[in-house]
């Protein structure tokens, strides 16, 4: 696989990780939600990850998760809630997550890439071989900033497939809540689809339709 760079995104096979965000990704997101019990699946989620399993691909949880610092959630909630959603979907053999607030500077946070670095290390994956899948412009620019792939779920996008075609909308918040990613789609199942196939290695001109957001 061809690593991400400045002017684009090229020559793109099947990754050997998927990295997934959790809230609004894989499963309902909940503010602060430290309650096993409120765990809610997004609709496909456990078919999508089931396809990457069929497919051999390795899977790694990467969130952001800052109620867990002092006076919010507890890290083992945090742990809690990933248990129960392994219990709905089938294993998540890795979990990495980031405890801080924005005010800690720290360089793990999404859009920074320490979370993505640490997930890949795990699965003894290189950089340029996982792709990222989430609905932030946070994930896309963290997955820039690690060298990976992306693949942004946005549904009010969902007939457009490409950042050259939502730049020919013309539509300035779009492209900005789209950052940098190469590819858009609706839904997790059709992310995953895109992914297993390699049909979202699409050019991309970072410099002509924006940098990915914070």
């Amino acid at each position: 696989m061809s690593a991400p760079t400045d002017r684009g995104y090229h020559h793109l096979v099947r990754p050997q990780a998927f990295l997934f965000d959790r809230d609004s990704t894989l499963v309902h997101d909940v503010p602060y939600g430290g309650n096993p019990d409120r765990v809610r699946p997004i609709p496909g989620a456990r078919r999508a990850l089931a396809a990457v399993r069929a497919a051999g691909g390795r899977i790694a949880v990467v969130t952001n998760q800052h109620g867990s610092a002092p006076g919010g959630l507890r890290p083992a909630d945090v742990v809690a809630v990933h248990a129960r959603m392994e219990r709905m979907l089938g294993p998540l053999p890795i979990l990495e997550f980031c405890p801080h607030d924005d005010v800690d500077e720290c360089t793990c946070r999404k859009p920074h890439p320490g979370l993505l670095l640490r997930a890949a290390a795990r699965l003894g994956v290189p950089p340029s071989e996982c792709v990222v899948i989430g609905d932030a412009a946070t994930d896309v620019g963290a997955a820039l900033a690690a060298g990976m792939w992306s693949i942004l779920i946005s549904a009010p996008l969902s007939s457009l497939s490409t950042i050259g075609e939502i730049g020919e909308i013309g539509e300035i918040g779009e492209i900005e809540e789209v950052g940098g990613a190469p590819c858009v789609a609706p839904d997790l199942v059709r992310a995953v689809r895109l992914a297993l196939d390699g049909e979202f290695g699409q050019p991309v001109d970072r410099g002509t339709h924006g940098s990915a957001g914070e």
